[in-house]
C-alpha cells in the first residue's frame, strides 16, 4: 500500500475486505485486498494493473 500511494495513487473507496485504488495520471483502477502482507506475485500484478514501476524484489 505504502508503495503504490508514494507512486501517486489514490484511494477511491474502502470496503470490508478491499481497497479501489486509482492512478490519476493515467486512469487505471484496481482493489487492493487487505492482508498485513501480499505476496510479491501479487504485488507485482497490483503494479502493472496501475500502470507504475513494480516494488524492488527483496
Amino acid at each position: 500500500m505504502k508503495h503504490v500511494l508514494a507512486r501517486g495513487c489514490l484511494v477511491l473507496r474502502e470496503g470490508g475486505n478491499h481497497t479501489a485504488l486509482l492512478n490519476p495520471t493515467n486512469r487505471k483502477q484496481t482493489v487492493l485486498g487487505r492482508h498485513r502482507e501480499i505476496d510479491d506475485l501479487m504485488a507485482k500484478i497490483i503494479c502493472r494493473q496501475l500502470e507504475i514501476p513494480p516494488l524492488k524484489q527483496r
